[in-house]
C-alpha cells in the first residue's frame, strides 16, 4: 500500500468528527469564480459569536477534566490545529503565511476571553487567497506534459506533523508538481483506470470543486471549526457542535428523522443519491433510486423549484428535510437518462434501522450427539438512546438495552447454545446504554467507576435483579470498539462473564463527554432558548470494576485473531493531547466462572492449529508484513512501474472501502461468514463446549 493511502485510510478513521467542511479540506474536491466572497468575507463574526465564544472558554476551564487553564499553552495548540484542519497536508499554506500568523500563537487565549473570533476569518481568508492560487498552479502544472519514467520520489508522512511547510516559490511548486503527478499515478491505479486528458480533467475538478465548497463555508461552519480547534487542544472529544451538528446528533442517538429516507452524497460537486432508506417515504413511492442525481429542490405541492447544482450537502438536506405530512418537491435526472423528472414525496418520520440492534441466529460445529449448535449473533453499531424521549418520560423511547433484551428472549425461545454480540464497527454512544446493557448478562453489581478531575469517584450499578441471557457469551471488538463499546467490553471481562475476541485491543477511549445546550446556558430560564449549539465535554473518566481504565490501552482480547486493521495507527494513543492511562482501586464484584486462564489458553491454542492450515488467515499475515514494511517508509515513487508495483503489494485500501461499502449497504448480513466470521464462530463452539451449561447467575429473567 502506498504512503500516501496509508495517510487517507488513517484520516477516514479518525475517531475526531469534524464538520463536512473540514472532510472536504481534508480529501480536496472541485470552481471557483474570481473575486466571489464568502459570507465570512463579507459580515465577519455574527453578535453571538461572541456569545457563544464567552460561554465556550468559561465553560472549558471550569469544567475540564483536566482544569488545564485557557493560556498561551493552550493558545499555540489552538492555532496549529485550526491550521491543520484547513490544511491538514501542509499544500496550501506556505512557511511565510505560517510564520506571520504564528505572531499570533500567544494571543488567541486572551481574544477568547474576550469573545473575540476575528482570527477565524483572518486565517481563512488568507487560506481561500492560497486556494484560489494553488488552484491555478494545479492547472498550469497538468497542462504541462509528465514523465513517469522520471525515478523520483515524493515524500509521504503517514503523520501530517512529520511534514514541514515549504516557502512560497520553487519549493511550493515542486510540491504541487509531484502531488500532481502523484493523483495522476494514483487515478491511472485506481478501478476507474483514467489517463491522459480523461485523469488531468479529474484532478482538475477536484480542486476547482475544493475552492468552490470552500467559499460556500457560512458563518456558523466556520465558528464551528474554529472552537473546535481550540475544544481539542484540551483532548480530542471535546468538541463544539453548532445547531445544525447538534440536530445530526440527536437524530444519530434517536434513531429517527422526519423527512424522505434518502442518504446523499457530493462526489463531484453534483447532490447524488447514495442509498434510498428501506421503509422510507422514497422507498414507498418508489420513483427515486441510488445513483440519481437531484438537480432542484421544492416545498409544497406547487411550490418553486430551486436548483441546487453546486450547493453544499448540508444545505441541500436542509431543504429536503421536514415535518412528517408535508409535500418536497425533487427535480431528479435518473441514473443513465438526461432529461429531468418532478417527484412529489410526502415526507414521513423515517427510522434509521441501519443503526439498531439486528440478529440472526446461524449454525456451525457438532455437539456430541451429531446436531449444530445453534448461535445468536446480534450485530449492534452503536449505544443509541432517544434522550428527549427519556428525558419526557415516554415510555417507548428507542433504547440499545431495549431492542438487544427483546432480540435475547427470541434466542432462549428459539433455544440457541451461545450468544455473540458483535461490536467491531460500534464506536461508542450512551453511557447509560452501556452500563443496562451489562445489566442484561450479569445479575447486579458495579458496570464502571466514573472519576472527577477532583479524584471523586462514582460507581454505576445494574441494580436490577436477573439475566436476559444466562449462556455462553462471546464480545467480538476491534480497534474500532470505542468508548461505551468498551465499558460493556470491560465490565463483561472483569466479571469473567464473557469470552472477548477480535482484534488485540480496542480503541481505548476511556473518557466520559457530556453535552451542555450553550442556548440554555446562556438564557437561563428562558423556556424557548435560541438553538446556539452545544458544547461537548470532557468531564470525567471512567474505570473498569477491577480499577483499570481503558483509556489508551482499551481492552485486551482473550483470543486475538489476526487482521490488517490491528496494526493501523488509529486508537486513542495515536490522537493529539489524549488522556493518560490511569488506575483507581477495584470495587468490590462477583466474579463468574465463565472464564479461566487454562480456558483461554486451550482455546488459543485450538483456534491457531485452525488459522495455521487457512490460505486466508495466512494471506492476512504476509499482508501485515508488507503493510509494516511500507509503513517504515518515508517516500512513494513517482515512477509508474515503480508505483504500480508498490501499490499492487497491498489491498489495505481496497478492504478498507469494502468494509465501509458494507457497513452502509441496508442489505448488508447481520454477520459475514467469511473465513474470519467463521473462526469466530468455531471459537465460541469450543467455548460452548469446554463451559458446558453453567448456572444462570440470576434469580430470574430480565
Amino acid at each position: 500500500m502506498s504512503r500516501s493511502t496509508a495517510v487517507s485510510n488513517r484520516l477516514r478513521r479518525s475517531p475526531v468528527m469534524l464538520s463536512t467542511l473540514v472532510v472536504a479540506a481534508i480529501f480536496g474536491l472541485a470552481l471557483l469564480v474570481p473575486g466571489q466572497l464568502t459570507q465570512a468575507e463579507q459580515v465577519g463574526p455574527k453578535p453571538e459569536d461572541r456569545q457563544i465564544t464567552r460561554n465556550i472558554t468559561n465553560l472549558i476551564v471550569k469544567e475540564h477534566l483536566t482544569r488545564h487553564p485557557l493560556d498561551n499553552e493552550i493558545s499555540r495548540r489552538w492555532l496549529g490545529n485550526y491550521l491543520k484542519m484547513l490544511d491538514p497536508r501542509k499544500v496550501f499554506f506556505s512557511k511565510e503565511d505560517v510564520d506571520g500568523l504564528s505572531i499570533y500563537r500567544d494571543q488567541l487565549d486572551d481574544m477568547a476571553l474576550r469573545g473575540d473570533t476575528s482570527f477565524a476569518y483572518t486565517v481563512f481568508n488568507k487560506f481561500l487567497e492560497r486556494l484560489d492560487e494553488r488552484v491555478r498552479l494545479a492547472d498550469e502544472l497538468l497542462a504541462l506534459p509528465q514523465d513517469f519514467t522520471l525515478d523520483e520520489e515524493m515524500e509521504m508522512a503517514t503523520d501530517p506533523d512529520d511534514v514541514t511547510y515549504v516557502k512560497e516559490g520553487p519549493e511550493m511548486r515542486d510540491r504541487w508538481r509531484k502531488r500532481i503527478k502523484y493523483e495522476l499515478l494514483d487515478l491511472a491505479n485506481d478501478k476507474t483506470k483514467l489517463e491522459g486528458k480523461a485523469a488531468q480533467e479529474k484532478v482538475s475538478k477536484r480542486y476547482h470543486q475544493l475552492s468552490k465548497r470552500m467559499r460556500q463555508t457560512d458563518h456558523d461552519e466556520l465558528l464551528e471549526i474554529y472552537l473546535t480547534a481550540l475544544t481539542t487542544s484540551y483532548d480530542p472529544h471535546t468538541t463544539y457542535m453548532s445547531k445544525s451538528s447538534l440536530e445530526n446528533f440527536e437524530i444519530q442517538m434517536r434513531l429517527n428523522l422526519e423527512g424522505i429516507g434518502a442518504a446523499l452524497e457530493a462526489p463531484d460537486g453534483e447532490t447524488v443519491v447514495k442509498k434510498v432508506i428501506p421503509g422510507g417515504a422514497a422507498a414507498k413511492d418508489g420513483r427515486l433510486k441510488a445513483e440519481d442525481k437531484i438537480t432542484g429542490v421544492g416545498q409544497g405541492v406547487d411550490g418553486p423549484i430551486v436548483n441546487v447544482a453546486d450547493m453544499k450537502l448540508n444545505d441541500v438536506v436542509k431543504l429536503i428535510r421536514g415535518h412528517q405530512g408535508t409535500t418536497v418537491r425533487l427535480q431528479v435526472v435518473a441514473k443513465g437518462e438526461t432529461e429531468p423528472k418532478i417527484y412529489n414525496i410526502v415526507r414521513q418520520q423515517i427510522e434509521l434501522t441501519d443503526s439498531e440492534a439486528r440478529s440472526v441466529i446461524l449454525e456451525a460445529g457438532h455437539k456430541t450427539d451429531g446436531s449444530a449448535y445453534k448461535i445468536g449473533v446480534i450485530n449492534l453499531p452503536s449505544f443509541y438512546m432517544d434522550m428527549s424521549g427519556a428525558k419526557s418520560g415516554r415510555d417507548d423511547f428507542k433504547s440499545t438495552t431495549r431492542d438487544v433484551a427483546k432480540l435475547l428472549k427470541q434466542f432462549n425461545a428459539q433455544k440457541v447454545d451461545a450468544v455473540v454480540i458483535d461490536l467491531r464497527h460500534n464506536g461508542g454512544g450512551s453511557l447509560t446504554e452501556s452500563i443496562n446493557l451489562t445489566g442484561l448478562f450479569i445479575d447486579t453489581g458495579p458496570v464502571v467507576q466514573v472519576k472527577d478531575f477532583d479524584g471523586q469517584k462514582t460507581q454505576y450499578e445494574d441494580t436490577e435483579r436477573g439475566v436476559a441471557w444466562a449462556g455462553p457469551l462471546v464480545v467480538l471488538t476491534s480497534k474500532s470498539s470505542a468508548s461505551a463499546s468498551e465499558i460493556f467490553a470491560g465490565a463483561i471481562q472483569d466479571y469473567k462473564r464473557g469470552l472477548i475476541v477480535g482484534d488485540v485491543s480496542t480503541h481505548g477511549k476511556g473518557t466520559v463527554q457530556s453535552l451542555l445546550d450553550l442556548g440554555q446556558k446562556i438564557f437561563r430560564g428562558l423556556n424557548n432558548a435560541p438553538a446556539m449549539g452545544a458544547l461537548k465535554i470532557t468531564m470525567q473518566q471512567f474505570y473498569r470494576p477491577d480499577g483499570d481504565s481503558t483509556q489508551n490501552r482499551g481492552v485486551l482480547a482473550d483470543v486475538d485473531l489476526p487482521s490488517l486493521s490491528s496494526q493501523f495507527d488509529t486508537g486513542e494513543s495515536s490522537l493529539p493531547y489524549a488522556m493518560k492511562f490511569d488506575h483507581v482501586d477495584p470495587v468490590p464484584y462477583r466474579k463468574y466462572n465463565y472464564v479461566d486462564n487454562r480456558l483461554v489458553e486451550q482455546l488459543k491454542t485450538a483456534s491457531a492449529e485452525r488459522r495455521k492450515d487457512s490460505k486466508d488467515f495466512q494471506k492476512v499475515m504476509r499482508e501485515i508484513a508488507k503493510y509494516n514494511e511500507q509503513n517504515k517508509k518515508k517516500r512513494i515513487s513517482l515512477n509508474q512501474e515503480k508505483f504500480a508495483a508498490e501499490k499492487a503489494e497491498m489491498n489495505a485500501d481496497k478492504q478498507d472501502e469494502q468494509e465501509m461499502e458494507e457497513m452502509n449497504d441496508a442489505n448488508r448480513p447481520v454477520f459475514k461468514r467469511d473465513f474470519y466470521g467463521n473462526e469466530v464462530l468455531s471459537i465460541t463452539t469450543d467455548y460452548a463446549r469446554m463451559i458446558g451449561a453453567p448456572q444462570a447467575a440470576a434469580v430470574g429473567q430480565k
